[in-house]
């Protein structure tokens, strides 16, 4: 489990977008624990005094018109502008790299399947910096896709990231590691799963996700995913936080 400034080919940051930033602040404060430092136009997300994000206003002027609730996840590269055009080779798009006033340069990227991940040059900051076992710590990212193989082939030459295939819950099931660590997972959306189109999403660590799931209902939230065990990983959850902002939930084994 990772703590302290992240390396290079490392999740790095999450952005939430939501309706309703004061509801969802209390919401996630409720549920994680979450702390705040406002930001302009939005809220720096703290878990255990450590940065692992912002929390930002769908109605903010920063965000673009007509995007939906949601996690948005960066990964942290040495130089977006070469990263950039390597998205392009690799079948992916990319808007123009800018930069964020002097903490950092990003791009804003997506797969060949669709699905949104950006990446972030560090500049006075390297983005997150927590414990990924502390409660409301962000602790595992996730991809599900319509073309697995496509999907890989693509982050292994973006990150030079390794795979290795798994078997869990009977499907098919790909671990990204960066070096010595694992850093996410793939799995292919199956007609059994439902039709939803392909995506990143992100999981926090939470002491007793059962009691967890629980609090999510009192909240307003809605559980997507009911608790249930994973082999050899912990026990987990799917959630949607009342602004519609979806999410797992994990307490590890």
């Amino acid at each position: 489990m990772l703590k302290g400034v992240r390396g290079i080919g490392d999740f790095c940051w999450l952005n939430i977008l939501t309706p309703d930033s004061a509801g969802a602040r209390e919401f996630f404060t409720s549920l994680l624990g979450w702390d705040y430092r406002e930001l302009p136009n939005g809220h720096q997300v703290l878990v255990g005094g450590e940065e692992i994000g912002g929390l930002w206003d769908l109605a903010s002027p920063d965000t673009p018109d007509g995007v939906p609730p949601g996690i948005g996840l960066m990964v942290l590269v040495e130089d977006a502008d070469t990263m950039s055009a390597r998205v392009k080779e690799l079948g992916g798009t990319a808007r123009p790299p800018f930069d964020i006033r002097d903490r950092g340069r990003m791009v804003d990227c997506h797969d060949p399947l669709g699905a949104n991940l950006d990446l972030w040059q560090a500049g006075r900051t390297g983005g997150m910096t927590s414990d990924e076992t502390l409660h409301g710590a962000p602790c595992w990212y996730e991809t599900m896709t319509h073309d697995i193989e496509k999907t890989v082939d693509y982050y292994t030459a973006l990150f030079g990231w390794t795979v290795e295939k798994q078997t869990m819950e009977g499907m098919d099931y790909r671990v990204f590691s960066n070096g010595d660590h694992m850093v996410a997972g793939a799995m292919q959306i199956t007609p059994e799963l439902g039709d939803f189109p392909t995506h990143w999403a992100a999981y926090f660590t939470v002491d007793n996700v059962d009691q967890s799931a629980e609090l999510v209902t009192q909240l307003d939230g809605e559980i997507i995913l009911p608790p249930h065990d994973i082999p050899g990983v912990g026990r987990i959850a799917g959630v949607s936080s009342p602004q519609g902002v979806m999410f797992y939930m994990l307490t590890h084994e």
